[in-house]
């Protein structure tokens, strides 16, 4: 029997956190802002005019428009599947996800070496904005039931560029209530860009830490030397190096020659690859000893624990094979980084003996 006193006992468990408000209002900022720049890139500029074969002219995708329409598929699996189920939040959190880190972090990022590149081919430059905005129509039509009011107003102003219509309404506009469901099938996945997309994040981010780490400011362009590099490595490199060079700042790309000794460099592992930034003239060789201490330190400590885990006989015995196994395998990462944070080390008191 309803009261409103039982609803007032109901009331006093839901826990209304600012902090969730906030940041939801800060992702209808990052999709706004978003689909600003997605539509400044397709509806031209001065500098970009519009390209009036946008959606019918011959493409050529680049790898990150291959990833992330193959991302986009992903997410759309993991949505249907949730709805499915009725969970609500696993929707939600994978289209929070995809839209916040893959869409807006990564791919908008790696559009701009397409687009403002001079050597750039019109079918490649065609290629990422159609890319640009057909997802960004389908991530819409994704998100609208969780939040209908702001991907409407964006929808109307995308979907003719997209080409995207809706089914017919009583007053014979289009509206993104009645537009289809995004079929994840028509995003297949594409394994061989999401491991290059991959190889190109890892080097980045080693990049970028390196620069936070070493307090090197973002507008300084870097030489970057790569050692230890697999054949695979030296495919991504030769072949990406123009998204490298743009997201991570690179003044410039090299391969160290067999036999070939680096010199005193901060390091970031990339599988068994080092990426290597040279620092004579960019540190403080006694910080960079410091760090290194304590990033050794803390990776000791997680030897430490893996160990005293794998030596539990109850662990080992009780858990499943897998997670033994990936927990050995946890163990050989940290004592490979042990010892590249060694090896740096050494190079660091080099460097300070030589200055």
């Amino acid at each position: 029997r309803f009261s409103f006193a039982s609803l007032a006992t109901q009331s006093a468990d839901i826990r209304f956190d600012l902090q969730r408000v906030a940041g939801y209002r800060n992702f209808c900022n990052k999709l706004w802002n978003a689909s600003r720049f997605v539509l400044m890139m397709v509806e031209g500029s001065e500098e970009q005019p519009a390209d009036p074969l946008l959606m019918t002219g011959p493409v050529e995708l680049s790898v990150a428009d291959r990833w992330i329409a193959s991302r986009l598929g992903q997410t759309l699996t993991e949505v249907d599947a949730a709805f499915r189920d009725y969970r609500f939040d696993f929707a939600a959190t994978a289209l929070y996800e995809f839209t916040w880190y893959s869409f807006c972090d990564w791919y908008l990022e790696l559009t701009k070496p397409v687009l403002q590149a001079s050597e750039s081919s019109d079918a490649a430059r065609r290629g990422a904005r159609r890319t640009l905005v057909t997802s960004l129509e389908a991530l819409l039509r994704a998100l609208h039931p969780i939040m209908p009011f702001i991907t409407e107003e964006i929808w109307q102003r995308v979907a003719p560029i997209a080409g995207a219509r809706s089914m017919p309404t009583g007053d014979g506009r289009d509206s993104i209530v009645v537009a289809h469901w995004p079929r994840s099938t028509d995003y297949p996945r594409d394994a061989v860009a999401e491991r290059d997309i991959a190889w190109i994040q890892q080097v980045v981010l080693g990049i970028r830490q390196i620069r936070g780490e070493m307090d090197i400011s973002p507008a300084r362009k870097l030489p970057v030397l790569l050692e230890n590099a697999a054949a695979a490595d030296l495919d991504c490199a030769r072949e990406h190096r123009g998204f490298l060079e743009r997201l991570a700042g690179l003044e410039s790309l090299r391969v160290l020659g067999a036999g070939e000794v680096a010199p005193p460099s901060a390091t970031a592992l990339v599988g068994d690859m080092k990426v290597l930034v040279p620092m004579a003239g960019l540190i403080d060789p006694r910080a960079e000893l410091d760090r290194l201490a304590k990033r050794s330190a803390k990776t000791q400590a997680e030897i430490a624990k893996a160990r005293a885990k794998l030596g539990n006989e109850k662990f080992v015995s009780n858990a499943p094979p897998e997670v033994v196994a990936q927990e050995q395998a946890r163990v050989a990462d940290f004592e490979r980084q042990l010892q590249g944070f060694e090896e740096q080390s050494a190079r660091v008191r080099q460097l300070l003996a030589e200055g």
